[in-house]
């Protein structure tokens, strides 16, 4: 009997029967991807599914911004994963009007992210599976005892850059950030929109409005870092991978300490947060000490 599955663009997707040849254009979701069915769904990945290591045989299609149409279209998938943030829309679109179905994913909190667990395994019809179930009851586990950790911390100040050149960080309105300060690290900039244009991001020109653009990644400058008296700098070794030349330019503006971070643990969300969230939740306590 057909079913039907709303992704995060709040689109039905209609299946007459579970999808089993999936690519996976998104990290996380690859690890989440094989958690619950296995390997042997995953038809194509991108460069940047590195997680589990058992994925490594299963054929990529590029990366998460110039995967190739034609690669996924020759795969024959049931089923793209997709995020709305990370992949190319046109491309995307240009799948869905070949006839493949795209499952758009948006998480922007970890509680998203662990929804998206119990969503996809109702989307492949798996939920009844005993390790599936454990799966989606160690995420809500390991949620549920962050929520009561965080609530007896005062949490540190911290600035997490997500790119050097440009500096670049989060807004509040992002997985990142949530999972930063389910973590007890409070981001500086959660209320620092994006502006537009460059310039203005930068403070030298006036806003204007941004209409339908993202605001929640603004570039920052270092002046602005130091007027907003970070207590760390957290520098996750992905998207941008920080060097110890970075650190030593944020050490220079006087922040007590500067730390490198799992950038997995900071930014993939869904199966990984079950033991991501609590790992970095020690690296932060770690600095308290």
């Amino acid at each position: 009997m057909p079913y039907s599955v709303r992704d995060d663009r709040n689109r039905a997707l209609i299946f007459t029967r579970p999808p089993r040849r999936v690519v996976s254009l998104v990290p996380s979701d690859t690890y989440t991807i094989e958690k619950l069915l296995g390997v042997e769904a995953l038809v194509g990945r991108t460069d940047y599914c590195v997680e589990p290591a058992s994925v490594a045989p299963v054929p990529s299609v590029g990366g998460t911004k110039d995967y190739s149409v034609e690669k996924i279209l020759a795969l024959r998938p049931d089923l793209v994963i997709a995020n709305q943030e990370e992949n190319t829309r046109q491309s995307l679109e240009t799948l869905a009007q070949e006839g493949v179905a795209v499952f758009v994913v948006f998480p922007r909190r970890v509680e998203d992210s662990v929804a998206l667990v119990a969503r996809y395994a109702r989307l492949f019809r798996v939920e009844g599976e005993p390790h599936v179930r454990e799966l989606v009851r160690a995420c809500h586990r390991a949620l549920q005892a962050q929520r009561v950790a965080r609530g007896a911390l005062t949490p540190l100040r911290a600035f997490c850059p997500i790119w050097m050149d440009p500096l670049m960080t989060v807004h509040g309105d992002t997985f990142i950030s949530d999972a930063l300060d389910l973590a007890g690290a409070q981001n500086v900039f959660a209320d620092r929109a994006r502006r537009y244009p460059l310039a203005a991001d930068l403070g030298k020109r006036t806003p204007i409005d941004p209409g339908q653009r993202d605001t929640r990644y603004p570039r920052v400058t270092f002046e602005e870092v130091v007027a907003r008296s970070p207590e760390v700098v957290l520098l996750p070794d992905e998207p941008h991978p920080f060097t110890e030349e970075d650190a030593a330019r944020f050490r220079a503006l006087g922040v007590p300490r500067v730390v490198h971070l799992s950038g997995k643990d900071v930014c993939w969300y869904g199966a990984w947060a079950a033991e991501g969230i609590p790992r970095l939740a020690r690296a932060i306590a770690a600095l308290r000490a």
